[in-house]
């Protein structure tokens, strides 16, 4: 008989690792305590230990961890701005059941600090004003994946459990999506060139 396998133990990575795969395969509103202590294999309770305010840590976190990215500096302001861009599209891209809360919780924590990097990259790289070039990049790059998340077909169930579910297209939008995303961006990094 084989030995048993401990169990692997609970840390706040494999909390937020199941949280996401709950709210991108059933939806946020499908995303409780008690399921995501079942997909843990614990008691809801064990879960407070790594996220004392508990759901609303939990949201926290998992918004959080959508939009905190880190790039290298590049030769150029525009370089580091689109390396950015690309990166957090990428991360909210990969999670479509989050970008709710990413589009609502402000940036705290590892996030805000992942802001300020980027700000300092523009600045260092000669970007006058980094700091309204990150909320006007951000700006962009949020809305640009919504568009892109409600084109795929992916929906937030309404609740009724006689709805279907539509999980998220692979690709996660239209077959433009990607040259109409780089269209926009480098119109908006023309106009941030020319202030």
């Amino acid at each position: 008989m084989p030995a048993k396998r401990p169990p692997i133990p609970l840390s706040r990575e494999r909390i937020i690792d199941a949280a996401l795969h709950i709210a991108d395969g059933q939806g946020l509103r499908r995303l409780t305590m008690r399921r995501l202590g079942d997909a843990l294999q614990v008691e809801a309770m064990a879960i407070y230990h790594h996220l004392p305010r508990g759901k609303d840590a939990l949201m926290d976190a998992l918004a959080e961890h959508v939009t905190t990215v880190h790039v290298e500096p590049g030769e150029s302001w525009q370089e580091n701005a689109r390396a950015w861009c690309r990166a957090s599209r990428a991360a909210l891209r990969e999670h479509p059941g989050v970008l709710a809360l990413a589009l609502t919780k402000p940036p705290r924590g590892r996030a805000a600090i992942a802001i300020r990097e980027q700000a300092d990259q523009l600045a260092d790289a000669g970007l006058a004003d980094a700091a309204g070039a990150v909320r006007a990049l951000r700006a962009y790059v949020f809305g640009a994946v919504a568009v892109e998340v409600q084109q795929s077909g992916w929906a937030e169930p309404s609740g009724d459990e006689n709805e279907p579910w539509r999980p998220p297209s692979q690709g996660g939008g239209s077959p433009g999506a990607d040259a109409d995303f780089e269209y926009g961006l480098d119109a908006l990094l023309a106009g941030l060139g020319a202030r």
